[in-house]
């Protein structure tokens, strides 16, 4: 069991009058052959974006992308005929299959007060499917009672028996979520591939340390661990069986 900690300030960073986006691997104009995925993991960003500013319509293929934010409110519209507007306790899932386009903004929805006049901060995570060739698709909840309730919550999962809340067209893969009190604890499961992300607050792992926001942990053959919340936190987890090519 191998465990490597990547900080917050060493993360890569896109920023233009709009955005603000820090990576934990390779993306865009920032290339590292050394860190290009772990696992099928492909991308985490940890975005902000200012009010009345995104992304228009750009093409995805082949990807499952799943999009979780922190504060403020971001709004989707796809190629496909979705759209709806992401706050934070609701997680969505876009799978790109054969392609798609999507558009991200900060921008107002109908309906929702005060929706696009704040940046909104998210995390975006991209993961290779294991079956290719399907039909574009998309998918949210809200998980807000969920996360209320404690502990380590599937969010999303190819695995049926893993209970998650969405799906992901890889088998091997799930996303957990936690909101944890100051003082608890909860136990990670070992993976083959465990990726863990502190969003916000303070985490404490034995053998590791502290982690603050922005850090990650990606763990090889990972047994299960505890983590500890040292201050209220909120935290994400990759857990995979299996990297790129089934590997």
């Amino acid at each position: 069991m191998v465990f490597t900690v990547f900080r917050s300030d060493d993360r890569a960073v896109t920023t233009t009058d709009w955005l603000t986006s820090r990576h934990s691997f390779s993306f865009g104009d920032n290339y590292d052959p050394s860190n290009t995925h772990f696992g099928a993991l492909l991308a985490v960003n940890d975005e902000v974006v200012a009010p009345g500013a995104g992304f228009d319509l750009h093409n995805h293929q082949e990807s499952e992308i799943v999009t979780w934010v922190v504060s403020g409110t971001l709004v989707h519209r796809d190629s496909a005929g979705h759209s709806g507007v992401l706050y934070p306790g609701l997680v969505q899932r876009m799978s790109a299959g054969t392609g798609v386009e999507h558009s991200e903004r900060n921008d107002a929805w109908p309906d929702l007060a005060g929706s696009g006049t704040e940046p909104v901060r998210y995390v975006q995570m991209w993961l290779m499917p294991d079956r290719h060739g399907l039909a574009p698709s998309y998918e949210q909840a809200d998980v807000r009672e969920r996360l209320a309730a404690g502990g380590l919550v599937p969010i999303a999962s190819g695995d049926p028996d893993r209970d998650a809340v969405i799906s992901v067209a890889n088998s091997g893969a799930t996303l957990y979520a936690a909101r944890l009190r100051s003082g608890e604890t909860v136990e990670v499961p070992g993976s083959r591939f465990t990726h863990l992300f502190v969003v916000d607050g303070r985490l404490g792992i034995d053998g590791i340390g502290a982690l603050g926001p922005g850090d990650a942990v990606r763990g090889a053959d990972a047994e299960p661990f505890a983590i500890r919340a040292d201050a209220d936190a909120e935290v994400l987890v990759w857990s995979m069986a299996a990297g790129l090519g089934g590997r």
